[in-house]
């Protein structure tokens, strides 16, 4: 389905939008490279605390669990999943197929916990509404005020935006929506430094394996039962989203993975990904991010019609959807027009490498493509 941005008209001079464009990094790679020693540091500590705390973790003890954000006290669910292989892409005869979905490629994925639910509002605005004063890029202004501060007040957090950013749909209960890549990004490291566990984007394996749970059809339901299990918009009528979980689970206990809102992945999106992943079976696929748009999104939303839902759809996240930002270069924190777009959390159980933590918290802190 296409969807529409505002189209913004804003004049500002070639070389004030130069000297703006060159004040960030370009790739993802040079982003992590500018990384303070001491914010290095902060993230090297929080990996020897998960280690330390998971040492004797093994996939057979993994258990759903229910935990709160200590800052705020609201709670989120995280369903273990078993590690596996599945056969990732849709088949070539499955109706309003897209070419992007193959060719089927047989995945092998890593266990995880993903959350049971879409990052809530809830959740997420005590991480945008922290009343702490910051700079364009979310960096502290006064950072000599935090230096004995709790190391989840200094990760990097939006600036305030200009305006309710759910637009009247709902907060209370209702996915968070509106936030650019990097936003979901940072809640994750806002979230692992206060937790002692590390969060992240799921990868767009992990995400189509979750999805289907064990299922090989279009979604992880009955067709003639979508509407049980999904919010979408068949008659082209709806105006907003409903609360989390409103629908019925999948399999595994996952609600809204059909439906409510999109989802973002941490990969680039590339309509050629499969063909470039290598082995038999693909070993935890990521296809990485390369520039600041263009990231995948997966599960279609409440503004879409049912092919939109399918497993194996892929979505690009684009630009423009950010039609009625007038800064430049553009809000590294909001997308204005993506009232259809949020994310969900995972937790890897292997804990990751140092870079590889700081490349998933900082992989989309980019300057906008020309």
């Amino acid at each position: 389905m296409i969807r529409f941005a505002l189209p913004v008209a804003v004049c500002l001079s070639a070389s004030v939008v130069t000297a703006l464009a060159d004040h960030y990094p370009k790739t993802a790679d040079e982003a992590v490279a500018r990384i303070s020693d001491d914010e290095r540091a902060r993230a090297a500590a929080l990996r020897e605390r998960i280690l330390e705390s998971t040492a004797k973790l093994d996939e057979a003890a993994m258990k759903d669990y229910v935990s709160k954000i200590p800052k705020t006290g609201v709670p989120y669910d995280m369903v273990a999943i078993r590690g596996g292989e599945f056969l990732m892409g849709s088949p070539p005869d499955e109706p309003k197929r897209k070419d992007d979905e193959g060719p089927q490629v047989r995945v092998k994925v890593s266990p995880f916990w993903m959350a049971r639910y879409e990052t809530s509002w809830d959740q997420y605005e005590p991480f945008t509404l922290n009343a702490v004063p910051r700079n364009k890029d979310g960096s502290l202004q006064y950072p000599e005020h935090f230096k004995d501060s709790d190391p989840a007040d200094l990760v990097s957090a939006p600036t305030i935006p200009y305006t309710e950013m759910d637009f009247g749909m709902g907060t209370k209960g209702y996915p968070a929506v509106n936030m650019t890549h990097h936003a979901a990004n940072k809640f994750c490291e806002w979230l692992s430094f206060q937790t002692g566990h590390f969060y992240r984007l799921p990868t767009e394996a992990e995400w189509e394996y979750a999805c289907r749970a064990g299922t090989k059809g279009p979604y992880s339901c009955p067709t003639e039962k979508l509407d049980q299990f999904a919010a979408f918009d068949p008659e082209q009528v709806r105006v907003r989203y409903e609360k989390v979980g409103s629908k019925k689970p999948n399999p595994w206990g996952l609600f809204d993975m059909h439906g409510n809102v999109m989802e973002f992945c941490l990969d680039q999106y590339r309509g050629d990904a499969y063909a470039t992943w290598k082995g038999d079976p693909v070993v935890d696929p990521l296809t990485p991010p390369m520039k600041r748009h263009g990231r995948v999104i997966r599960g279609g939303s409440w503004y879409d019609l049912s092919e939109e839902l399918r497993s194996a759809r892929r979505h690009s996240q684009e630009a423009d959807w950010q039609g009625q930002d007038t800064d430049i270069p553009k809000s590294f924190w909001y997308l204005t027009d993506a009232h259809w777009l949020g994310f969900r959390i995972v937790r890897p159980l292997a804990v990751p490498t140092l870079n590889e933590m700081l490349f998933a918290w900082n992989n989309s802190f980019l300057v906008e493509e020309k």
